[in-house]
């Protein structure tokens, strides 16, 4: 899902390793001791330090620049018509689901609940009639004292006051929503913004945004991942060459601007398979708590994950790694002791040490110290160096 990137490093140039060389292998002649044959002395071979790499497994930490956004970030609307009268809440602090922030005049919509309550008790009167109308004409329909079409209107008044007893309670029904949406309630506990109405505004209803609320806890960090990035660590992945966490759940740390880390990890809960055009990457997502309210929505951070594992790496200490005309190579004592270059191709950055994904193999034993004294073919007196270290803290980690 996600890969790396190498970053420079010091190093050094052929052509200054080729001068030191020659700087060496020349001495003034003046300087041999009485009785040398030829006018030279004999040479000592120059002494360097060297490690043996060996494969490990190491752990890999991506790092991407992300930022923060609310898990919810909800819209504060009126659902009805009216002035606003009363400003409930206090900008930028904390409010509860349920919680009053804005009141719309209500003394319009109590009028209308009164006329419909009246209107509700008149349909039901004229109900409470037609009931009785039916009920006398009954007896006399079965006695054939009245025709039948004077039953059938009373049946039929009987059920056109039941309806208009339906439509009324309805209405009654609405009125008492409408009088309760002049309360403007928080929809999700969070973090209140700024008010855009005041008091004594129009509101034309759910067109006019008032505030919003900003779900602060969990919170996510969100960031982008490029397309040949996922690619490569597909690749290593199915190869074998590196193993991803189950389910793509890697566990997420934040960095803030100041290099401080925030105390709180949190999981990948989210990676989108589409790339975007504008972009080139996919997008990923990271939920945090956020109990103190530190993290912010907005703010921009440095995302690290970890969780992955390089398996079978070969790790040598930043300073073998040299530059060359040809790109990054190093020198390694053969087991003659002699120089040899070895062209390398490094990885990611861990630990103090380069990952080299190819161009040494188990057993060579790389010159850490002292390569300002030699040159290819050179004889060398090996002596041992620190072996890096896979567990060692980091000095940077992969960065996008």
């Amino acid at each position: 899902m996600l890969a790396f990137v190498s970053k420079g490093t010091p190093s050094l140039t052929l052509a200054a390793v080729a001068m030191a060389t020659m700087l060496v292998a020349c001495k003034p002649q003046g300087d041999h001791p009485p009785g040398a044959p030829g006018g030279m002395a004999k040479m000592p071979p120059p002494e360097v330090a060297v490690v043996t790499v060996q494969p490990q497994t190491v752990p890999v930490v991506l790092e991407y620049t992300g930022q923060i956004a609310g898990v919810r970030d909800i819209e504060v609307r009126a659902r009805v018509t009216g002035i606003l009268t009363k400003r409930s809440y206090v900008e930028g602090a904390t409010v509860k689901a349920g919680q009053s922030m804005f009141t719309i005049d209500q003394a319009p919509f109590q009028a209308v609940l009164a006329r419909a309550d009246a209107d509700l008790a008149g349909a039901e009167a004229r109900q409470a009639q037609a009931q009785r109308d039916a009920a006398r004409f009954k007896p006399l329909y079965e006695a054939h004292a009245i025709a039948q079409k004077d039953y059938d209107d009373a049946v039929s008044a009987e059920q056109v006051a039941a309806a208009d007893v339906k439509s009324v309670r309805a209405r009654l029904t609405e009125a008492r929503l409408n009088l309760t949406y002049t309360r403007v309630e928080a929809p999700i506990s969070g973090i209140a913004g700024r008010a855009l109405k005041t008091e004594g505004s129009l509101v034309s209803g759910p067109d006019v945004l008032l505030t919003t609320v900003t779900q602060m806890d969990p919170i996510y960090a969100i960031f982008g991942v490029s397309d040949n990035e996922q690619l490569k660590l597909n690749r290593d992945a199915e190869a074998g060459r590196l193993i991803l966490p189950r389910n793509g759940k890697f566990d997420a740390t934040v960095k803030f601007a100041d290099g401080s880390e925030y105390a709180q990890p949190g999981k990948i809960n989210f990676s989108d398979i589409r790339i975007n055009p504008a972009t080139g990457t996919s997008e990923a997502r990271a939920e945090l708590p956020n109990s103190s309210g530190t993290l912010r929505p907005g703010q921009f951070v440095r995302v690290a994950l970890q969780g992955a594992q390089r398996v079978n790496a070969i790790l040598v200490p930043q300073r073998a790694v040299l530059e060359g005309p040809q790109g990054k190579f190093v020198f390694v004592a053969n087991a003659e002791s002699k120089v040899e270059i070895h062209p390398v191709e490094v990885g990611e950055w861990t630990g103090g040490a380069w990952v080299v994904n190819t161009g040494l193999k188990a057993g060579d034993r790389v010159i850490v110290d002292g390569v300002i004294k030699i040159g290819p073919g050179v004889t060398v007196k090996v002596a041992a160096a620190d072996a890096p270290n896979a567990s060692a803290t980091p000095d940077t980690t992969s960065k996008r």
